[in-house]
């Protein structure tokens, strides 16, 4: 009954509808309307990680089955920041839930777990995994630079591989830590421009190419993914969380870091050799300040 509880306030919540105002001139607006249209073009056409069951039929129990094991086999390093038993009768909130390999496993770990992506086919693939699985979660189409959720309602706020799609990646951000609860936790994985898959992107589209002068940033935005994709650096995926605590940022290095091919990867004991600083996943981890302490602050500050 809980759960149900809960569920029903998350859907009353995201029936009303939560309006926002972009602050930008009608040009602008109209400008980020369209990057971020070409983006859920990109994600409806190929879900993150479809493809990772090839001949099976989206929706299908051997689609789920197969996806969600080969996703553990590429990235098995995922359940060590998602931690999925700690959040047991905890709200959690996933942004970019895709088709829904987390969202689900926070559910059938006891976790009261919503899950919000772009596109109606990432939400539709996460509920029919849900099903599936007899797990009690709830995926939502919501865009991640407007959450449509009060402010303080969700214990954990969990995002892998997403908002760096987004056209305003640190509008996101904001979103994702105005929704948790004060003392709640935040992860994000964002992508790593001083990475092994940058280099990989440099020499192929860059060097390569006869453009050694090529930005990387360029060659991201323009060839990995959806359109205008960015990757960061550590101290600029420090500054899209400015009000978190104990943030700590963590680089891993990925199968997508050792690829020598479309579908060819050096072994996984490569990468224990490599630098971790040279991972294309880097995940930061924080807390957001308690009232009690954030006000406190405050007044400090302010004499």
């Amino acid at each position: 009954m809980y759960f149900h509880n809960f569920f029903q306030s998350i859907a009353k919540r995201y029936r009303h509808g939560w309006v926002f105002e972009t602050g930008m001139s009608n040009e602008a607006s109209r400008g980020a309307r369209r990057k971020k249209s070409l983006v859920a073009l990109h994600w409806s056409g190929r879900p993150c990680n479809s493809w990772l069951a090839p001949g099976a039929e989206p929706g299908s129990p051997e689609y789920f089955e197969r996806t969600e094991a080969e996703r553990h086999r590429l990235e098995p390093f995922v359940a060590r920041f998602a931690r999925y038993q700690d959040w047991k009768g905890k709200s959690v909130l996933e942004v970019g839930c895709g088709i829904g390999f987390d969202l689900c496993q926070f559910a059938r770990s006891g976790a009261r777990a919503v899950g919000v992506d772009l596109t109606a086919a990432g939400a539709a693939l996460s509920t029919q995994r849900l099903r599936h699985h007899h797990a009690p979660g709830q995926a939502l189409v919501a865009d991640c630079e407007q959450l449509p959720f009060v402010d303080a309602t969700f214990d954990f706020v969990y995002s892998w591989g997403v908002i760096h799609h987004t056209p305003d990646t640190d509008k996101a951000a904001r979103e994702i830590v105005r929704v948790v609860k004060p003392g709640g936790q935040v992860t994000v994985m964002i992508y790593n421009r001083r990475s092994l898959v940058a280099l990989q992107a440099y020499l192929v589209y860059g060097l390569l190419k006869g453009r050694p002068l090529r930005r990387i940033a360029e060659i991201i935005a323009t060839h990995l993914e959806s359109p205008g994709t960015k990757a960061y650096t550590v101290r600029e995926a420090r500054g899209l969380f400015p009000s978190l605590e104990d943030v700590s940022i963590t680089s891993v290095v990925t199968p997508y870091d050792l690829r020598i091919g479309r579908n060819r990867y050096l072994p996984h004991w490569v990468g224990s050799i490599m630098p971790q600083s040279l991972g294309y996943f880097m995940v930061i981890q924080g807390k957001k300040p308690r009232l009690e302490r954030s006000l406190s602050e405050s007044v400090i500050d302010a004499a």
